[in-house]
């Protein structure tokens, strides 16, 4: 058995959102939506969790999140950088916007080497995606392909009432291995359905309410590092001529790459549980309910580590 690292996608600073969303608290007791996925984390079995942030956000970072989660399970931060990149590129002049999900996981390279999930720091997604996720993980294994799993979430339980959302569009065969991730930038609540629109809301195309989605909780093999790094000049060649400012290295697109190509197997896990959160500033209300009800649920004690001094600890 393998003891799976968690990878907390923690650099952006929420341009929508208006601040650093991924501290801010979202109830009395002081805790913001990262302390339930990694309490739900712990008491699935991952021990280290690695935080991916931004070096200007290093002491806030800390203050809020891992200096006391220190003493429930080994943290380690890895700062992604926009000038992280392969030699022989340099950043465009006048850009300022990282350079997406799939350049955050690779700057990881130096601190893993084994399993791993990965997850967005301002996103919950429910009890069971850390215990699907971690039961993969400590099995996993190469072999003639690279073993993959990704957790999926019914389309209409993961839109907000307050705006548009980005969500990898999926397809899934018949065992459940998933054929096909297309990024959808913007999707919307219009009229009751679900629908994307990819030239700026002139044409619409609907989309089933129950369409599984991305939500970035992904399982993988310590080879999709690897993977990253060496399609990243690829990228960058490509979208440096097309989109200098504004492109991302997304990871769902190096994941469709290595499927279409059967370099690699995608499990994909359905749940029911309803994702939640805060995009926008309109969206922290419905998040505090909800962690409120989650609560008078028994779910989540009112407060998660109180008293506790590492995961023997939590129930």
């Amino acid at each position: 058995m393998q003891e799976p690292t968690l990878v907390v996608m923690a650099a952006g600073m929420g341009s929508r959102y208006g601040g650093l969303k991924q501290i801010d608290p979202v109830d009395q007791e002081g805790h913001i939506i990262m302390d339930f996925s990694i309490y739900d984390a712990v008491r699935a079995g991952f021990k280290k969790v690695v935080f991916i942030i931004k070096k200007e956000n290093e002491e806030a970072f800390r203050a809020a999140v891992g200096d006391r989660l220190s003493r429930i399970l080994d943290v380690v931060y890895v700062f992604q950088d926009i000038s992280d990149l392969p030699d022989g590129y340099r950043v465009p002049d006048e850009r300022k916007k990282p350079w997406g999900t799939g350049h955050a996981v690779l700057c990881c390279r130096q601190v893993i080497d084994g399993p791993f999930a990965v997850i967005n720091a301002d996103d919950y997604y429910g009890v069971e995606a850390f215990r699907l996720a971690c039961d993969f993980l400590s099995k996993a294994q190469d072999d003639e392909k690279y073993r993959y799993m990704m957790v999926g979430y019914h389309l209409y339980n993961t839109l907000t009432e307050n705006g548009h959302v980005a969500r990898g569009v999926c397809v899934s065969d018949e065992q459940g291995y998933l054929k096909d991730i297309h990024e959808r930038t913007r999707i919307e609540k219009k009229n009751g359905k679900a629908a994307y629109t990819e030239d700026d809301g002139v044409t619409w195309t609907d989309l089933p309410e129950d369409t599984i989605v991305s939500m970035n909780m992904w399982g993988f093999t310590a080879s999709i590092l690897k993977e990253l790094e060496e399609r990243f000049p690829a990228f960058l060649d490509k979208n440096l001529k097309e989109n200098p400012l504004k492109c991302e290295y997304f990871l769902p697109f190096v994941v469709d790459e290595l499927i279409k190509e059967d370099k690699a197997s995608v499990q994909v896990y359905p749940t029911p549980d309803r994702w939640f959160g805060v995009t926008y500033k309109e969206d922290k209300p419905v998040v505090e309910t909800s962690i409120r009800q989650l609560k008078e649920a028994g779910v989540y004690p009112q407060h998660l580590w109180e008293g506790r001094q590492g995961r023997q600890d939590l129930p």
